[in-house]
């Protein structure tokens, strides 16, 4: 038996209140909570209209979210998303929300805190840039990071 669309709608709401959702999450909840294919779409159509649900502002909270408390690079922010099905668009924009300067220093702290135990230097390093691919950065820029700071 399916809730009604006015119960899902409230609870929806307060789903959406609580933190920044994607569309595709609410999509998901909504299909655990048993609602209809028409009754998902007219909700979502209701939380867009109602600004509950703005994909922009969703993405420049999570890409700097996941920055600053997940250590996340940018990589592994455009792969999050992706699979939240978020469109480039959007992608790019909340990426453009990061400041390079935040990034690096996210990067110099990732690699500065992570113990490496390795024979020689040139091995130390590449398991220190792995780490850093690992955690969604780019490979050159570990690698400049490295070259121009001792850890």
């Amino acid at each position: 038996m399916t809730p009604p669309p006015e119960y899902l709608l409230e609870k929806a709401r307060h789903y959406c209140a609580y933190q920044e959702r994607s569309i595709f999450d609410v999509k998901q909840k909504l299909q655990q909570w048993k609602a209809s294919e028409t009754a998902i779409q007219e909700i979502i159509k209701t939380l867009k209209a109602e600004n509950y649900i703005n994909e922009e502002r969703f993405v420049k909270a999570f890409a700097i979210g996941k920055l600053r408390h997940n250590k996340w690079g940018r990589n592994k922010i455009i792969q999050a998303l992706k699979q939240k099905q978020i469109p480039d668009l959007y992608i790019q924009i909340g990426l453009g929300e990061i400041d390079e300067e935040e990034y690096l220093n996210t990067l110099k702290a990732v690699l500065s805190n992570k113990t490496v135990k390795a024979n020689d230097e040139f091995t130390r390093k590449n398991k220190l840039i792995r780490y850093a691919v690992q955690k969604g950065f780019q490979p050159e820029l570990a690698r400049k990071i490295l070259d121009e700071n001792d850890f």
